[in-house]
């Protein structure tokens, strides 16, 4: 068992649109470039989440997707079922008819792990992974703190002159 593409893809899509959507409607040409997915694919998508009134579509120039609903308020669960992704790890999809005698001696455990599943992925809402998300994007753009001692040194230990890209790893200057 294991979520395809699709389920991923649509969530990812989803972040992407909740992050910028503050700026207006959101484009799936701008999501499709920013996430490396296939236009084609997200029109499909959002079509699935569209009927499913997670989005809601404003044609025209300027046009795009928003949110049809709170980011608070939309769970990957949501998301998931939306786009039809199935979440079943039973052979059988959960009709209990694994075998010609009936359920599998192992149906219990992957019908419980569906539901174990299912209660988590309803848990955690686009909300929360946005506020994620951005949380990894602030740590990620702060600023590299650099010695000036050190960027002195690199400049008196190799000349401008040579023209050579330089390393500095744990505090020792090498070329590269």
């Amino acid at each position: 068992m294991r979520l395809t593409t699709k389920g991923r893809f649509a969530v990812t899509a989803m972040i992407d649109l909740a992050m910028r959507q503050h700026q207006g409607p959101v484009t799936l040409a701008g999501i499709s470039q920013r996430q490396k997915i296939s236009l084609s694919y997200l029109e499909q998508l959002f079509g699935k989440l569209r009927r499913h009134e997670l989005v809601e579509s404003t044609r025209g120039p300027g046009g795009g997707y928003t949110l049809a609903r709170a980011a608070k308020d939309v769970t990957v669960a949501d998301i998931i079922f939306a786009v039809d992704e199935p979440l079943d790890a039973t052979q059988c999809g959960g009709k209990q008819d694994c075998t010609e005698e009936g359920p599998c001696m192992t149906h219990e455990l992957w019908s419980n792990l569906n539901k174990r599943m299912i209660e988590y992925l309803d848990s955690v809402t686009l909300g929360e992974l946005v506020e994620q998300q951005k949380g990894r994007e602030s740590r990620s753009q702060q600023p590299r703190e650099i010695s000036v001692l050190k960027e002195h040194r690199a400049a008196l230990e190799f000349p401008t002159s040579t023209l050579q890209s330089i390393k500095i790893d744990k505090g020792r200057i090498t070329t590269i």
